[in-house]
């Protein structure tokens, strides 16, 4: 039976594409009668001949087969070093790819940073991440417009920190949650029942306001109804990840409560476990199956997941769960806990939203009208509804405007509750009638929202 002979017994060369291919179509060996055969079966070499009668090879060939088995080794050596040079590679292009994303990550963190300074510097109570993001979405409008490749190029070079943003977004909402246990001891259980009215029964009448609103317009407009461009999403968590939160979620759990001074404050050591306990519980969730997810999300599996481990903590330290949850957020700069630091990334979860929609910008464009139409009507449709619901069911004037933001997002709820810390609700309606307070809300929502509504009519 003719079988094609192993290129290495000729020459090196033989290895390139080309001459292997080449090789292989013109020669043969017939293991049968010990001979060479070229494409048209005509005898090329009977290595019979080279062998002796007691089936021992002659010096020849194993001289030959010393060369064979020595080229082969040098083969071997040869692979070895190119594993080793892509090793090599790949680390140096992981090692890129870290300080790529900590390089732009810190630009978003920094421009926070420097706007949240600056509007505070000029005593402006306009949410400075909200106009940081116009800015943002406006500059790369205007490049696409312009310089198409300096947008593109902005993009890429930020992609790594949006799509870290995008992958842990859910994290930097949680500390709100985790806290709630202490949020709420002070207040009676009647009013718990009626802000629990209002936010439930709020949402799903801002979620219709904004859905009929949608609908109205686009037949009035009458957009056409295309398919959406797809978003790259956030890779999935692996195996190494897990173990890693985990050990340090133990390492850090039981220094904590052998030392618990060691970084110096309570909150500090707290810090690592009460945060790896946090991701992990995100992690967790995340790999949850979608008909679990559905019901228990992420969100709250990874607020749970911090909740239970301040719980385990303070029952085996013997401090109790409040001192553990209020080293957990304590909103001090100058002494963080795992809330806090996680809420430091809200001003640049909003500046990460002008990537997402300058993404989507054919999609927004084509259904501007409806979007900003029915995010501006079901924003004020929430201020107005639920003052007005919180004053007829008798909720106290704090909790009531403590609520008002109630559909607005974490990093932009805290800077519009500070808008309405000069208004005060009474409970009774001699000394400030509704309609009173309803004007000073419209006075104040027009007076630091009237640029941005402009704006958000011009794009």
């Amino acid at each position: 039976m003719a079988t094609v002979l192993a290129t290495p017994l000729f020459s090196p060369l033989a290895f390139s594409p080309a001459r292997n291919n080449l090789s292989c179509s013109k020669i043969r060996f017939d293991s049968k009668h010990g001979r060479i055969l070229n494409s048209n079966g005509a005898q090329k070499l009977n290595l019979s001949k080279f062998h002796k009668p007691n089936g021992q090879s002659t010096r020849f060939l194993q001289m030959g087969s010393s060369k064979e088995m020595t080229f082969e080794r040098k083969l071997s050596v040869q692979a070895m070093d190119g594993a080793g040079t892509g090793n090599t590679s790949t680390i140096s292009r992981n090692v890129l790819a870290i300080s790529h994303l900590l390089v732009s990550l810190g630009i978003i963190l920094a421009a926070d940073y420097f706007l949240k300074q600056a509007f505070v510097a000029a005593s402006i109570k306009f949410p400075s991440a909200l106009f940081g993001m116009f800015c943002i979405f406006s500059v790369l409008m205007i490049f696409d417009s312009v310089v198409p490749a300096a947008a593109n190029g902005l993009m890429n070079f930020f992609e790594p920190a949006f799509l870290f943003i995008q992958r842990w977004l859910p994290l930097f909402y949680v500390p709100s949650l985790v806290v709630l246990p202490l949020s709420v001891r002070d207040i009676p259980a009647a009013s718990g029942v009626k802000i629990c009215y209002i936010v439930a029964g709020g949402w799903l009448a801002s979620l219709c306001v904004a859905g009929f609103t949608a609908i109205a317009v686009r037949k009035m407009v009458k957009t056409e109804m295309t398919e959406a461009e797809p978003m790259a999403k956030p890779s999935p968590f692996s195996t190494l990840e897990l173990w890693s939160w985990s050990g340090i979620f133990v390492v850090s759990f039981v220094g904590a409560l052998f030392y618990p001074n060691s970084l110096g404050t309570s909150a500090r050591t707290c810090l690592p476990f009460l945060l790896s306990s946090t991701v992990l519980g995100y992690i967790v969730g995340s790999g949850l199956p979608s008909s679990i997810k559905k019901v228990f999300h992420p969100i709250i599996c990874c607020a749970l997941s911090a909740v239970l481990a301040a719980l385990a903590f303070g029952y085996a330290s013997g401090s109790g769960l409040d001192p553990v949850l209020g080293n957990y957020l304590t909103k001090v700069a100058s002494d963080p806990g795992a809330g806090d630091i996680l809420m430091g990334f809200l001003g640049s979860v909003i500046l990460s939203f002008a990537f997402s929609m300058f993404k989507q910008r054919k999609l927004v464009k084509r259904h501007a009208a409806e979007i900003f139409t029915s995010v501006i009507v079901s924003t004020v449709f929430s201020l107005y509804s639920t003052a007005l619901v919180g004053r007829l069911v008798g909720l106290e004037p704090s909790l009531t405007v403590s609520i008002l933001p109630r559909c607005i997002t974490v990093a932009l709820a805290l800077s519009i509750v500070s808008l309405f810390e000069g208004i005060h609700f009474s409970s009774s309606s001699s000394s400030s009638p509704l309609p009173n307070t309803l004007k000073n809300i419209h006075n104040d929502f027009l007076e630091h929202f009237q640029g941005p509504i402009r704006l958000l009519q011009q794009l």
